[in-house]
């Protein structure tokens, strides 16, 4: 039966005389499809018409409203193959670096007795860094440690003065925290976040964190004290909740992940990832700002063939 005096599929008149119409309201009946209804964001979708029974907002997955559970899954399919498929063709970056001692004994920060000292030290215990000997044995300050794990990554050091815990925990999942030894610190100007880490850069996680918020990440060292007191505090704020799924095939990951987005019904969400992991994030309104968490919800799926 016709529908508001329209017919349910249009016909070659009806798309001929929307042509010749434009776009006014009295374009035809393509007007009223294109303006009035949302059109499904899986290229494949056959359902012929729209879903009349299913809100035209939600869910929203990368930018693109799905009219059905079938689209939804089809979109995520697309997403994960997506991911992975980044992940299995690209190439290594190796960055040789300097070993920590060389680059303090080329700077003059110690000597070569110091460093020989630290190292055989090192290798009787079995266990520690060679910052931490050498700060044991008062070769040097644990701020001369930072400066040459910094000069090691050519990296700034990054200040904790303006660590505000609960403006930032929303950045990433409080796994990826203590997962990556990852350090939100601060964002500025709403472009630029500030990534603090302890020993060593993660540009993998960083990398992953600008596609996911659209920010600028600057990733630095932080001194080792400030760092384990920031940290502390960070996990004792509040974090978008989230959901871990293991799953034994990409397969298995992409319907697992379509659930949770037919679930949550997401005004937004998005689908990135994070070395070995697939990290889908999803907000109940246009994305909020950070300090919102309980609008997101987090997914974090673990593929067994990987």
């Amino acid at each position: 039966m016709p529908l508001l005096g329209l017919p349910l599929q249009p016909t070659p008149q009806s798309l001929e005389d929307e042509t010749d119409a434009g776009t006014s309201p009295q374009a035809g009946h393509g007007w009223f499809r294109r303006e009035l209804l949302a059109h499904c964001s899986n290229p494949e979708c056959r359902s012929g018409w729209f879903h009349l029974w299913r809100s035209q907002t939600a869910p929203v997955f990368e930018d693109g409203w799905t009219c059905s559970a079938e689209c939804t899954a089809a979109r995520v399919r697309s997403a994960v193959a997506r991911e992975l498929g980044g992940m299995k063709t690209a190439r290594s970056d190796h960055r040789h670096r300097i070993p920590l001692g060389l680059l303090m004994l080329e700077h003059g920060w110690i000597t070569q007795s110091q460093l020989r000292r630290a190292l055989d030290a090192q290798k009787r215990a079995g266990t520690g860094r060679l910052g931490y000997w050498l700060v044991r044995q008062g070769a040097a300050t644990e701020s001369m440690i930072t400066r040459a794990l910094a000069a090691q990554w050519s990296c700034p050091v990054l200040s904790t003065e303006y660590h505000d815990p609960a403006r930032v925990s929303a950045v990433i999942p409080r796994l990826f925290v203590d997962a990556f030894g990852a350090l939100p610190l601060r964002v500025s100007a709403g472009r630029t976040l500030y990534l603090g880490f302890e020993e060593s850069l993660d540009p993998a996680l960083a990398l992953s964190i600008e596609r996911m918020t659209g920010m600028r990440v600057v990733s630095g060292i932080v001194l080792e004290s400030c760092f384990r007191v920031a940290h502390g505090r960070l996990i004792e704020a509040r974090f978008p909740s989230a959901e871990l799924i293991e799953s034994v095939s990409e397969t298995a990951a992409t319907h697992a992940l379509a659930r949770c987005v037919e679930r949550f019904r997401p005004a937004a969400a998005r689908l990135v990832r994070v070395h070995e992991c697939l990290w889908l994030r999803m907000w109940r309104g246009p994305q909020p700002g950070l300090d919102e968490p309980g609008k997101m919800e987090d997914v974090i799926s673990l593929i067994g063939t990987f």
